[in-house]
């Protein structure tokens, strides 16, 4: 399976793939956008496409991806209205995630956006958020432009190092696809504790 997915990363499709994958996943977070892209990076060290700018190409693809997704996402809420501001209003954690964005751009502090993209649903909430909350397009742009470079380099690197290190196989993708888990669950909990931070200060 690795070896047909590498004999395709030479190929417009395998980006095109990756690409709807990821601009689609901030609406539909269940997307696995994140294990493809490890998946790739993986098949790409295994030998049928190791020059160093497909590695590039498939970085800046997510990064790109991730970054439009994002302003898709944002526009919709910013026109979302009356209808959208309603279900925000009926969900805790938008509602939540609203007012803490709202403060953390405010004071120039988008690192929660970064934090947020690999935060399980976290780039949904933001993005959303954002939008809904009609907060500028500079200021949560440039942040989530960093939150998608940051989150596609980390993933790249995962499948690629992990393939080197363990070997192009189900085992390194695993691996590497438990990192990506483990870097998501720890950005979930400093996201949770931030507010019992400020509270407390």
């Amino acid at each position: 399976m690795l070896e047909q997915v590498g004999s395709l990363i030479g190929s417009p499709w395998i980006y095109a793939v990756v690409a709807l994958s990821i601009l689609l996943d901030v609406f539909l977070p269940v997307l696995p956008s994140g294990v493809l892209v490890i998946t790739v990076a993986t098949a790409a060290a295994a030998g049928s496409a190791t020059d160093v700018p497909d590695i590039l190409a498939l970085t800046l693809c997510a990064a790109t991806a991730s970054v439009l997704g994002d302003l898709v996402a944002y526009r919709l809420a910013w026109r979302g209205g009356a209808r959208l501001d309603r279900a925000i209003s009926r969900s805790r954690r938008l509602t939540s995630a609203q007012e803490r964005l709202g403060a953390a751009l405010a004071r120039g502090g988008g690192a929660l956006v970064v934090l947020a993209r690999f935060a399980p649903a976290g780039r949904s909430v933001v993005s959303l958020g954002a939008g809904a909350a009609h907060r500028r397009a500079r200021d949560f742009l440039p942040w989530s432009a960093l939150a998608g470079l940051t989150w596609a380099a980390y993933s790249v690197a995962l499948g690629w190092f992990g393939a080197h290190w363990l070997g192009a196989s189900w085992l390194a993708t695993a691996v590497s696809v438990g990192a990506l888990f483990g870097a998501g669950a720890g950005a979930a909990y400093v996201m949770r504790r931030e507010p019992r931070a400020s509270e407390a200060s």
